[in-house]
């Protein structure tokens, strides 16, 4: 079911289209339903997603509106592969998506998972796995990779305090709290986060609470940078349930979902129905808007998902509730709304979800490859939620970049990394002049298809290279100078150097849960990593102690910047602990490359 929509507001703001792909409907033989967090895009051109339905769904969606489900939770007895999802999925540097259920695992209160294109899903971690749950229970928020190849996160409650913590894991899933919320009197350092983090262009990341902004390092120092409610009766907003952005201006901004000066229409809550706001990175907060400005609240309420900058320099995200169906009787009525702001503040409603194309967003946008918006409701359509595109019609050039920020990872210091490819798309209706693509830092231009001019529709693209001279984390920028009206336009460049390590096994120790004497567990995965520019050859893979490798896709030889796996199983031969080791040999300078291994007999 596809329908089509075309608008112009009243604010002299381009037309838009806006479009349902998909009507997501259990009742005709679907598993997902009641979609909520961001789509995210696919090295393959398709969309990617989460819905709450039957305990849980991980969908792919073509851009024509085809839907797959890959992978249905609580699939396991017991549910230990997890149940209840909070949020949506990222795609990760090794092509696999990642992500949080809030609740499930063996732990019972939620899990990180790995899931590749195919659907097929791994465990990662298992939250409430220490006593007390001093790890972390219920994480509500979406992943992100940092510039160090690792995941981090954060959980809405558990850790040593009980109100929520901050996380980083491994692709093989070996987690540190980074910090306990609630370590300060009266929880002043704040409580229950259940928005995710970005990493910032300074290299620390930077999140929310119920009731704070905060930075915190990779090392898990952590700084308040901003206490809502710190203005009368909440004026400067309060509950963000959306992550920040860094703009190209270098400020971050975000909603909140309820506070900001209130409205007669905006009933229910005496601290207003949201806002839109910016925050510098040392803690100057500016309220652009607060939501139930217009008459009946026809603006929108309640935003409950973080912002995005177009190509066209403007933000753009939704509203929970409001807009048409709005009772002021009632708070949480209404469909909700797309609306774009300014930096300066000025706010259009794009689009007023009528119940049949959808009610209540959940999630906030995405810009795709192709300069159109996508998003998803959870409600409305066939009752289940929708799928959509909104194609705002720019005047003019414009240039949309995907990604807009590339990860290199760790690269031996000297030694070039394989090429990664930035697109530039003309998503505007005049021809794009590009006047210069400049680079800096240990990075370079590889190749570059992009001439001096891109017209309406036409894609180019720009490989870089990263070489570090150095030890530790490297960036740099690759800078669009053009005629769109947000120029420059910068891909934000990041890698670390690393001493010269021919080969690598990863993850370097692996723990084993209790296992019955005589029976095998499930086997955990290593990865073997040639990092030379030369092939790794001789290689040979031994185990000691009660432990066997059960699969390998690696042989004799590796070519140079590649990888395989190997899965290692546990028979304990007697109760109590048991240690081993896993060993490869191979031409590597480092050989052999090894990982502790720890397990215990029942």
């Amino acid at each position: 079911m596809v329908l089509t929509f075309c608008l112009a507001t009243a604010m002299a703001a381009p037309t838009q289209t806006f479009t349902v792909l998909y009507d997501f409907n259990i009742n005709n033989g679907s598993s997902v339903g009641n979609p909520v967090g961001s789509v995210v895009q696919g090295s393959d051109g398709n969309f990617y997603g989460v819905g709450t339905s039957y305990y849980g769904t991980v969908y792919k969606m073509t851009p024509e509106g085809t839907e797959t489900t890959l992978y249905r939770f609580c699939s396991q007895p017991n549910c230990t592969d997890g149940e209840y999802l909070a949020a949506g999925v990222f795609l990760a540097n090794d092509g696999n998506f990642y992500g949080t259920t809030e609740e499930g695992g063996t732990g019972l209160y939620g899990t990180v998972y790995k899931m590749t294109p195919e659907g097929t899903l791994t465990t990662l971690y298992n939250f409430c796995s220490q006593p007390n749950c001093t790890d972390g229970e219920s994480p509500m928020a979406a992943l992100i990779q940092a510039s160090d190849g690792n995941l981090y996160g954060t959980t809405a409650f558990g850790g040593s305090n009980g109100w929520g913590t901050v996380f980083r894991v491994t692709s093989g899933g070996t987690l540190t709290t980074l910090y306990n919320f609630c370590s300060q009197p009266n929880c002043t350092d704040g409580s229950d986060p259940s928005t995710g983090l970005i990493q910032a262009s300074d290299g620390n990341f930077y999140g929310t609470t119920a009731g704070t902004v905060f930075k915190i390092t990779s090392g898990g120092t952590l700084t308040t940078l901003y206490r809502f409610c710190s203005q009368p009766k909440c004026t400067d907003g309060s509950g963000p349930k959306g992550a920040l952005i860094q703009a190209t201006d270098g400020s971050f901004y975000g909603t909140t979902n309820v506070g900001g000066v209130g409205s007669p229409d905006c009933q229910g809550l005496s601290q207003g129905c949201g806002t839109v706001f910016k925050i510098t990175p040392q803690g100057a907060l500016t309220t652009l808007y607060s939501f139930c400005a217009q008459a009946n609240c026809a603006d929108g309420v309640y935003p409950a998902a973080g912002l995005v900058q177009g190509s066209d320099g403007n933000f753009y995200g939704t509203t929970s509730y409001g807009g048409i169906g709005y009772d002021k009787s009632y708070p949480l009525t209404g469909n909700g709304t797309i609306f774009q702001i300014t930096s300066g503040g000025t706010l259009t409603t794009v689009h007023s979800f009528t119940g049949t194309d959808g009610a209540n967003p959940l999630g906030g946008l995405l810009q795709a490859s192709n300069g159109t918006f996508y998003g998803t409701t959870s409600g409305g359509g066939e009752d289940y939620g929708t799928f959509f595109s909104l194609l705002m019609g720019v005047g003019g050039p414009a240039i949309t970049l995907s990604p807009t920020a590339l990860n290199f990872g760790d690269e031996i210091r000297g030694e070039p990394s394989a090429a990664l490819t930035v697109t530039a798309t003309n998503t505007g209706s005049a021809t794009l002049d590009i006047d210069s693509i400049t680079i800096n830092g240990d990075f370079a231009i590889f190749a570059n298809t992009c001439g001096a001019t891109l017209a309406p529709g036409v894609i180019c693209n720009v490989s870089v290279t990263f070489t570090p001279q150095a030890l530790g984390l490297l960036t740099g920028t690759l800078t669009f100078t053009d005629n769109a009206p947000n120029s420059p336009q910068g891909v934000a460049l990041s890698g670390t150097g690393v001493k010269v390590m021919p080969a690598t096994l990863t993850p370097a120790t692996a723990k084993y849960a209790k296992q019955k004497v005589g029976t095998t567990s499930k086997p955990k995965t290593f990865t073997l990593t040639n990092k030379q520019i030369a092939t790794l050859t001789d290689i040979a893979i031994s185990t000691t102690g009660d432990f066997a490798v059960s699969a390998t896709t690696c042989g004799t030889s590796l070519a140079a910047k590649q990888k395989c796996t190997i899965s290692v199983t546990f028979t304990p031969t007697q109760t109590g602990t048991r240690t081993g080791e896993l060993s490869v040999s191979d031409s590597a300078g480092n050989s052999p490359q090894t990982a502790s291994l720890t397990g215990t007999g029942d």
